[in-house]
């Protein structure tokens, strides 16, 4: 089968996909997972966000995509204000404006592999568009498998249909909350080469929670955490150089 072709990017949309201002997170007991962090993601763009455990990565990542409503700062995605919206507001631009893929493929066992990759459409009521939903499996590599179950298919094809869904509506942004956390080292690669094409071939912007200097090494950017701050920014990422920072920081 010829590889689609994507004339356009998934979502072209305004430069910046998230922004981050004067961010900070403070749970009950005083805890402050994020501690006045700013940043900006690009359009286009894979970021990695690498740190210790417990430095703030997946609190970041939640309150960039609008899961959870930071204690004091201002969040964007494109442009719109997330942190005042009520939850309503907040549900419906995550659903219109963001994928998510997790370690836990949280596909439902009971549906096919199609019905599992347009469920975020169809409970927002809508359909996808002509040719969409096969140009989407076909660039997953599951062209075959759109009646099977989950139980049916591998971990890395979970994965696989789990990305699909992701981009289904067409995001501003995934979120990827250490995505090869349950799989093989090969599997891994092959799903992190996918996400990589994602950005490189279809202009999609990425941003990847993982503890994996390798998987890390994938990205454009990867921003290390430590103590609820993005201590620093490192381009063009090597797993060696992510693997030696966050040594130090282990030591440190």
């Amino acid at each position: 089968m010829a590889e689609p072709v994507f004339a356009e990017p998934l979502h072209p949309g305004p430069a910046s996909a998230i922004s981050l201002e004067a961010v900070s997170k403070t749970y009950a007991g005083g805890v402050r997972a994020l501690d006045d962090v700013s940043l900006e993601v690009p359009s286009g763009a894979f970021v990695a966000v690498v740190g210790p455990s417990g430095s703030g990565k997946s609190t970041l990542m939640h309150c960039a995509a609008g899961l959870d409503v930071p204690t004091t700062g201002s969040v964007r995605i494109e442009g719109v204000e997330v942190s005042g919206l009520g939850e309503t507001r907040r549900t419906e631009l995550r659903r219109e404006r963001i994928g998510f893929v997790f370690q836990a493929y949280n596909l439902i066992p009971s549906l096919s592999v199609a019905d599992n990759i347009t469920l975020p459409l169809r409970l927002a009521g809508k359909t996808p568009g002509p040719g969409w939903l096969r140009e989407l499996v076909s660039r997953v590599g599951l062209p075959e498998r759109l009646d099977a179950r989950p139980a049916e298919l591998s971990g890395g094809q979970q994965q696989r249909v789990a990305i699909a869904r992701a981009l289904i509506a067409r995001p501003a942004v995934v979120f990827a909350d250490e995505p090869t956390g349950a799989l093989d080292l090969r599997t891994a690669r092959t799903v992190l080469a996918l996400l990589r094409s994602l950005v490189t071939e279809l202009g999609q912007t990425v941003v990847m929670v993982t503890h994996d200097p390798a998987a890390a090494a994938y990205a454009d950017t990867a921003l290390v955490m430590a103590d609820g701050r993005v201590v620093e920014q490192v381009g063009s990422p090597t797993a060696p150089a992510v693997a030696n920072r966050l040594v130090a920081l282990e030591e440190g």
